[in-house]
Order: C-alpha cells, then structure tokens, then sequence
C-alpha cells in the first residue's frame, strides 16, 4: 500500500503533458462515429475496426512515452553576455537509450508564470529547435541565437520536450529545468547620446593629461625592434651610434570611476541608465589602454592590476540601488575622475572634478526603463 502511494504522489508531481491534436480530435470523432455505428448495425467488421483504432490510440501513446524516454537536455551560452546583443548558443539533446532511437523531438522554451508575470520577458526559446531523429547512445547540436534584453542573473531555464510521434494524434510533452545561472552584463553597444557624452569626456580626458607621457626623460642607446621615430639623429650622429629619446610613462594616465548606489526614490531608470553608460565607458576605455580604477560603496578593483574588465561588467550587472551608504572621496588624486551620482553636489562637496559629475540633467534616463530585482530573470531569443 505503501508503495502504491508513493508511485500515484509521483504521478501526481509527474511533468508529463499530454495534449490533443487537431488531427488527434478528428480520429477520436472517427473512433466514435465507428463505435456507434458497430452497436447500431451490431457489425462484426466494424467491431474489428473499432478495436484496430483504439489500438493505435494505445499503441501511438506509449510509443510517444518510449521516444521521450531517456533523453537529456543541455543548453549553453557563451561565458561572456551582455544585454542587447544576439549571442550564438547551442541545444544539446542526448539519447541514453541503448537500442531505441527518439523520433520527432522539439524542444521550446518555458517560463514560471510567477517569473513571466515579475519580469514581463518571454522565456530564452521562442522559437521550437526541431530533431527529426536522435540515434541511439548519441548527442546532438543545434545553435540558436539569443538575445538578452536587460542585464541581470538567469537562473531558471526551463524548457520543453515533445513528440508527436507516431501518429500525430497526441503530443506528449516533458518539462525540464537546468539549474544554472547566466550572468548579462549591461548593453556595450552606444545608446542615443552616449556616443556624444563619450566625446565630451575623451576631450576633457586628453586636456587634462595634455604633456603628460610626452615628457622629454633622457637620450639612450638604441633597443632592437624600437620605433624608428623616437630616433634622435643628432645625438647619434655625434656619438656614432643609434640613440633614442625617452619619455616619461605614463604612469598618471587613468581614469577613476564611481558608481553613486545611494540613489533617491524615483530615480531608477535613471540609475539603469548610468549603469549602461557605466559598462559602455570602461569598455570604452579599457579597449583603449586605459588605466580604471572603479568604485562604488562596496566594490573597488583597478585595472589591469587586480582583474579585468568583465568583472567590472558583472558587478554592474547585478547591481541595484542602496540607499543610505555614504560615498568617500577620490583615491586617485591625479587621476581624472568620473562619478554617476543623483547628487552631485554632495560629490563636489567631496573633492571629486566638478567637469566629471554625471547626474540625471547630464545623463537624462530614457522612459520605460527598469531595474531589476535581485534574482530576478530576464531573458529574450529572437
């Protein structure tokens, strides 16, 4: 009795689906009408008949269960994501069974409705990935193109497995959940008026640094593979041999950057917009050479010393507003700074470079952006 409870309570939580086709519709109304017909007319043949359909009923629901039988499921995304571009992933679907193959198989994407309702995103398949065959003790490809709308964790990924299979009267479905998480970074890609902003600010960078790194150190012998321009002809014709001019490094050439979190009520889409033009700078930046140092309330990591760029880009996708935390002082004291702050004033209060405060009348947010919620999922395939 035991037993039988605990196999009809793994009934009850089974996530097999089955749902009727059109085609399957019109075989039932046809397996009907032939049974009605049998009983009227009391008909041998017709009984045959009534009995060979409502085997091939039987027979086309358990050989959908056997194709769905021993199948697994894997999907991967590149390491990298950011927001807004199409990224190449792929479905893998595996056939553990020795001798069987699976016939007919598509895959699709499925949300929580709970999750579908807090995000307002589609889950990561819209469109069915279909495998006519899937051999036995055999794994199969299929690349997809994803895109992700917001930045943020996904972490549930669901999908479905069907079949038609035989017959296409039913199709039998089995929901399956990888738990894994995927990190998207904010959109790198230049947002209406970021282009223009980055502008400004390389200008007010190259100001500021103007004769720096091309200060004159000293006259030294030539180094093979050297640029042949640093070549100081005068010094090597009176010495006789190659002689270059040395500039002081570069050393000062860096920007710090911070990320103000203390964000008032009614701000977040502004702060969303920050964050993105937060990503799109350092990325900006970093593809250029240049030293960051970033910070924000809890984080601080410079570049290229103590990491890289895209654990810059995942903390800023899993960023959200934090009210109440004081913002310190710049670190970097010949440094050009850059702060994103809802209040700047407080920041120039602070010794930060009145030229580098960007808030809301320099970084206006745009209508309809939203924040996401820790741990909430957002995700969109095209």
């Amino acid at each position: 009795m035991a037993r039988f409870l605990q196999f009809l309570r793994r009934a009850l939580r089974s996530r097999r689906k089955y749902q009727i086709t059109r085609g399957g519709l019109l075989f039932v109304l046809a397996v009907l009408l032939v049974g009605i017909g049998a009983v009227v007319s009391a008909n041998n043949l017709l009984f045959l008949i009534e009995a060979a359909m409502i085997s091939t009923l039987l027979v086309s629901g358990l050989v959908s269960r056997l194709s769905l039988a021993g199948l697994q499921l894997d999907f991967q995304v590149p390491e990298h994501v950011s927001a807004g571009r199409t990224v190449a992933a792929a479905v893998y679907i595996r056939n553990l069974k020795r001798l069987m193959p699976s016939f007919s198989v598509q895959i699709t994407g499925r949300v929580d409705p709970f999750l579908s309702a807090l995000s307002g995103m589609p889950p990561i398949l819209t469109s069915g990935v279909y495998f006519p065959l899937v051999p036995p003790r055999a794994e199969l490809e299929e690349p997809v193109d994803v895109q992700f709308q917001r930045r943020g964790a996904h972490r549930q990924n669901s999908f479905a497995v069907s079949t038609k299979f035989p017959f296409g009267f039913l199709e039998k479905s089995v929901l399956v959940t990888l738990q894994r998480e995927i990190v998207v970074y904010p959109c790198l890609d230049p947002q209406p008026g970021f282009e223009e902003l980055l502008t400004a600010l390389t200008g007010q960078i190259e100001a500021y640094y103007r004769g720096l790194g091309r200060d004159f150190y000293r006259i030294r012998p030539y180094e093979a593979f050297e640029s042949a321009r640093h070549v100081d002809w005068k010094a090597t014709a009176k010495l006789g041999d190659l002689q270059v001019r040395e500039f002081a490094r570069e050393k000062e050439r860096s920007i710090e950057i911070f990320l103000d979190r203390d964000v008032p009520s009614g701000l977040e889409a502004w702060f969303e917009r920050a964050v993105d033009y937060c990503a799109f700078l350092a990325w900006r930046l970093s593809e250029r050479g240049m030293g960051v140092c970033f910070r924000s309330q809890d984080f601080e990591i410079r570049l290229p010393e103590e990491g890289d760029i895209y654990t810059i880009l995942k903390y800023l996708a899993l960023v959200y507003p934090l009210r109440g935390r004081v913002a310190g002082p710049p670190v970097e004291e010949y440094s050009f700074q850059v702060a994103f702050t809802a209040d700047p004033d407080r920041f120039a209060d602070l010794g930060w470079n009145p030229a580098g405060l960007l808030g809301p009348d320099a970084l206006p947010a745009v209508a309809g952006a939203r924040s996401p919620a820790a741990g909430e999922d957002h995700a969109h395939h095209r």
